[in-house]
């Protein structure tokens, strides 16, 4: 009898070692399995399929733009790059894809009394963007292939904050909001310090509007100025179309005034050098005079001037500052 048992039980232990894992399966296994296959790639760590509209709205008050602070004893290395709109490349399904809306990129530090710890700012950044509803997309490295095609896209590559090379370890989190809109943030560290990108995702708002020449005639009538933003030729004094048309404006407030006369004066930014830029400035204005002449103003009525950087209307400390200084003004004789 003991036997019998010993021969059954040794038949039942060969058949079990002779099946395939597949008849071995267990519901708690195969329950471990589907969720393994719903990770991550595990090469490069991406959600695959990434769709915005999948992430569940977040509760949290989420305060003002940037909306939270760096971890204490952390700082921005230096002055953040903020953008009201720019484009910012994000890795979407390990694809580098832009997105555009309001932009804040710094560089991150420890201040003078820490040393910089890269998993305190990992960590702190991970368990607070969690609290605040935020949906991690993305841990890993993009391919080098993928930094080659699209590096060159991006106009603030290598500028403050840049994230997205090739072999950098990429943390990006999306975090959706009813009230704010969608909110893309990614970060990056090493054992020196750290960089953080965050983007409001929204459209552009359209600020070009015609140039008028009843606004150009209000100007002068109510305040003796009108400053106007005329299109020439990257670093030339050649009139682009649109700055012809602008031209056309103007001309037809000369010829609805005949005894109004006016100065021209050119204006630039502060970028490069201080002589080329007063004579840049003088070659504009002077373009503009030769223009309005050749409509049939009679030349007697027009002054041309350039004082390159020499008046700024606003401080030259960012690029949209430094745009509204490159200008034309036409100032009425008296």
């Amino acid at each position: 009898m003991k036997k019998t048992i010993l021969v059954l039980v040794g038949s039942i232990m060969a058949l079990a070692c002779n099946q395939t894992p597949k008849q071995l399966e267990t519901p708690e296994n195969k329950m471990e399995q589907t969720y393994q296959d719903d990770l991550p790639n595990p090469v490069n760590n991406t959600i695959r399929q990434f769709n915005i509209d999948s992430i569940s709205f977040s509760e949290a008050d989420l305060g003002d733009f940037p909306y939270f602070n760096l971890p204490k004893g952390l700082v921005a290395q230096n002055k953040p790059l903020q953008k009201k709109f720019d484009v910012c490349f994000f890795p979407i399904d390990g694809v580098m894809t832009a997105v555009e809306g309001k932009l804040y990129k710094i560089n991150v530090s420890a201040d003078q009394n820490e040393e910089f710890s890269q998993r305190y700012f990992e960590k702190s950044l991970e368990d607070y963007l969690v609290s605040i509803g935020a949906v991690k997309v993305f841990d890993g490295e993009i391919s080098k292939e993928e930094y080659e095609r699209y590096n060159k896209q991006d106009p603030n590559k290598g500028d403050e904050g840049d994230i997205g090379y090739f072999g950098e370890k990429i943390k990006f989190y999306v975090i959706r909001s009813k009230t704010k809109g969608n909110i893309y943030i990614q970060y990056s560290a090493n054992n020196a310090s750290g960089k953080l990108n965050i983007l409001l995702e929204e459209p552009l708002k359209q600020t070009i509007t015609k140039l008028s020449s009843d606004e150009i005639l209000k100007d002068l009538s109510e305040k003796g100025k009108s400053i106007l933003y005329i299109n020439f030729e990257i670093d030339k004094s050649n009139l682009t179309f649109e700055g012809r048309e602008a031209v056309d404006e103007i001309t037809k407030v000369l010829k609805s005034d005949p005894s109004l006369k006016i100065v021209i004066e050119g204006h630039t930014d502060n970028s490069g050098d201080a002589a080329h830029n007063k004579n840049l400035s003088t070659d504009r204005a002077e373009s503009v005079m030769s223009e309005l002449i050749s409509k049939g103003i009679e030349k007697t009525r027009l002054v041309a001037k350039g004082f390159g950087a020499e008046r700024p209307l606003v401080a030259n400390d960012s690029e949209e500052n430094k745009a509204k200084n490159r200008r034309v003004e036409l100032i009425k004789i008296s």
